[in-house]
């Protein structure tokens, strides 16, 4: 991924995206540096935290990453998958209900997502779902569409 340009967020943009993190994540990022960063290529941007990528703009709305999600361990939007599903989900594959272990009910459709390991309850992607949080856990069906996973370009991608 080529960088297109790096710059510092101000106070008050760093303050509204931590709020805003704090809100659907239960999580609270925290550095001394953060700096945005725009690729020539892709469509999304990047929000380096003490030079680590670890938030990302997903259809233009800030979420962590997968190395986000596991420095602050998210408490809402989580889904977690048992460990035949690990394999998939590190791939890149969508999330089918079989593979679903729990999911947080506070879920709607549309959310982004993390979603986690059982065993150890690392985070392997992001994803987007489908169905509410409820909803995910069952027999049959594709209820979470995967957007960033471990080994991707984002996951690789070093500030």
């Amino acid at each position: 991924m080529q960088v297109k340009s790096r710059h510092h967020l101000r106070s008050d943009a760093v303050s509204d995206l931590e709020a805003e993190l704090e809100d659907k994540l239960g999580v609270s990022p925290d550095g001394d540096a953060y700096e945005r960063v725009e690729f020539e290529e892709a469509e999304r941007e990047v929000i380096l935290i003490d030079g680590e990528p670890q938030i990302a703009f997903f259809d233009e709305e800030p979420f962590v990453t997968v190395r986000g999600a596991n420095a602050y361990e998210p408490e809402k939007r989580v889904v977690t998958v048992d460990a035949g599903a690990v394999s998939f989900v590190s791939d890149g594959a969508d999330i089918m209900r079989p593979g679903i272990t729990e999911a947080t009910p506070d879920i709607s459709p549309d959310d982004f997502v993390v979603i986690a390991e059982e065993s150890h309850g690392k985070v392997l992607a992001v994803g987007r779902a489908r169905v509410e949080g409820a909803d995910m856990v069952g027999d049959e069906g594709k209820v979470v569409d995967s957007v960033h996973h471990v080994g991707d370009e984002l996951f690789e991608f070093t500030g």
